[in-house]
């Protein structure tokens, strides 16, 4: 009956390969042990030899394969005359003198690596200049426009300033009335109290 079911005989199909019966499919799909084990394959000698000699073809095949090997000139054999082989070896020299491709005329250099280079004592200028950063120098200009402003501040000179003496003087011009109307209330008070 179970047998018959598409639920079971779906299961079946997907598990067949793995499970090792039918009973283990019951249970939706999963499965009781672990695969790890599997069967034991050997390699023969002959496939091993044959993989082998597959894999050399391929290093000589890459290594055949050069990509300036187009551009380089066919060896010439050397004869045995002394004034043939003095001319194959300059030959031999200018090949190695010779470059490949166009990376002898670039000069490389990395911006970021700075060589430090020794200078004698004698060399050094001890009277030169101290060259200041550009932050060095904002901050400097900063500070002296600060000390400025103080001054001038302190002088009453600037706006603010202007405006903190006015306002220190509308102060005191309201104490001295309220300093008024306190002895105006205190003498009065005091002739009060000698008329009773």
């Amino acid at each position: 009956l179970l047998a018959k079911s598409s639920y079971f005989t779906v299961n079946r199909i997907c598990c067949e390969k793995s499970c090792l019966s039918q009973f283990f499919c019951l249970g939706g799909g999963k499965k009781k042990f672990g695969h790890k084990g599997g069967a034991r394959k050997f390699t023969s000698f002959e496939e091993l030899k044959a993989q082998q000699e597959d894999i050399e073809k391929a290093k000589s095949f890459e290594e055949d394969d050069e990509p300036n090997k187009a551009f380089q000139k066919p060896r010439i054999p050397e004869q045995q005359n002394s004034s043939d082989s003095d001319s194959s070896d300059d030959e031999s020299d200018n090949e190695e003198t010779k470059h490949k491709g166009v990376s002898h005329l670039i000069e490389v250099e990395n911006p970021n690596r700075r060589v430090v280079k020794n200078k004698k004592f004698k060399n050094l200028e001890f009277n030169q200049e101290v060259q200041l950063s550009r932050r060095e120098k904002e901050a400097i200009e900063k500070e002296q426009a600060r000390q400025r402003y103080l001054k001038l501040h302190a002088e009453g000179k600037t706006e603010e300033a202007r405006a903190d003496l006015a306002r220190l003087a509308i102060i005191r011009k309201n104490r001295e009335e309220a300093a008024k109307k306190r002895q105006e209330e205190a003498a009065a008070k005091e002739a009060a109290s000698i008329r009773r």
